[in-house]
């Protein structure tokens, strides 16, 4: 297995930027990792489905793209399965799959881009949903000794788009398989007003997991661009999150302030209301800008290499710190 040399990194990124790669390798297993970690030229970045990444320069060391497949049940009991699929799996069409099971748990995450591997990572989240609800346990090799180890929920410490895999163990583990406990008879999460309203404009009353699955999958469409036609790596900012006394100064300020109760007297705002509201939904500034349909997504109109997504990145934050004196932590993985 020999590395690629000057590898373009283009086609594995969803802004579809024009980084290259010194040294680039995909492995389709443990072994291939492991031989690929033996062999690396430092420094390392592990890739997956590139959903998630701003690459702003070429990488000077080793790129190793996970692409280990597979994709099975492993336990069934009487109301629920374990699914069990390879890092290297495309996350929709793991998705697809469970559903044509007629496995529960999943289907509010349709869509979403990116690799199996990276959804732990990132907590993925939906429409009410979040990764941590049908989670079970994940296997992922130490780089440093090559061995296996396994975290359950409380040793990934999800947070709001956040894990273990972001903090202290960021850059030391490549998970390699993940594990979802999913159900056959589940309690459908339809609470997003956008859902509800689809499905009775659909006139469907008693919806399955397959009709939430199709309506999701209805009203991403709708707002979000498809990376495959504009590049983009979906929600670029997380929508932050007040304490009580900021909230109430905040509503005074505007009193028309999106938001969303939390415990403890503090709220989500979303950020694309922010964002708009500085005016710049749909704003094209050189070859990027806030994408017209969600002011949250910064897209690659064609030509724009990653430092100049993020300068405007950091104009759009600055703005909202000035305007409502919030901070916008960003979402995507910068490199």
């Amino acid at each position: 297995m020999k590395a690629l040399e000057n590898h373009p990194l283009t086609p594995y990124n969803t802004f579809a930027l024009p980084a290259r790669a010194a040294f680039f390798q995909e492995v389709n297993s443990e072994e291939e990792l492991r031989q690929a970690l033996r062999e690396c030229t430092p420094p390392l970045l592990l890739l997956g489905g590139g959903s998630n990444m701003l690459l702003t320069r070429d990488w000077p060391g080793t790129v190793i793209r996970m692409a280990i497949k597979g994709r099975e049940l492993r336990e069934e009991t009487g109301d629920s399965a374990l699914v069990a699929a390879g890092a290297g799996e495309n996350w929709h069409e793991l998705v697809t799959w469970t559903l044509e099971q007629d496995l529960g748990g999943l289907e509010n995450l349709s869509l979403i881009p990116g690799s199996v591997g990276a959804a732990p990572i990132q907590n993925i989240g939906a429409y009410g949903v979040e990764l941590t609800q049908v989670f079970d346990h994940l296997e992922a090799m130490e780089l440093s000794s090559g061995a296996i180890h396994t975290f359950d929920r409380a040793a990934c410490r999800f947070g709001y788009r956040d894990s273990v895999f972001k903090q202290e163990l960021k850059g030391k583990y490549a998970i390699t398989r993940v594990y979802l406990r999913l159900q056959k008879n589940p309690a459908l999460n339809t609470g997003y007003g956008a859902i509800r309203d689809i499905l009775a404009e659909w006139g469907i009353a008693t919806p399955t997991i397959h009709d939430v699955s199709r309506a999701v999958i209805h009203i991403r469409r709708s707002k979000l661009p498809d990376p495959a036609l504009l590049g983009n790596a979906g929600s670029f900012f997380k929508n932050p999150e007040v304490e009580a006394a900021q909230l109430q100064a905040l509503l005074q300020a505007h009193p028309n302030l999106v938001h969303y109760p939390l415990p403890g007297g503090r709220a989500k705002i979303p950020a694309g209301w922010l964002i708009e509201q500085c005016g710049w939904k749909g704003k094209r500034v050189g070859n990027t800008g806030c994408h017209a349909q969600q002011a949250l997504v910064l897209v690659n109109y064609g030509g724009a290499t990653g430092a100049e997504i993020w300068e405007h990145a950091r104009r759009v934050a600055d703005s909202v710190k000035e305007q409502f004196g919030v901070e916008l932590g960003v979402e995507v993985n910068v490199v």
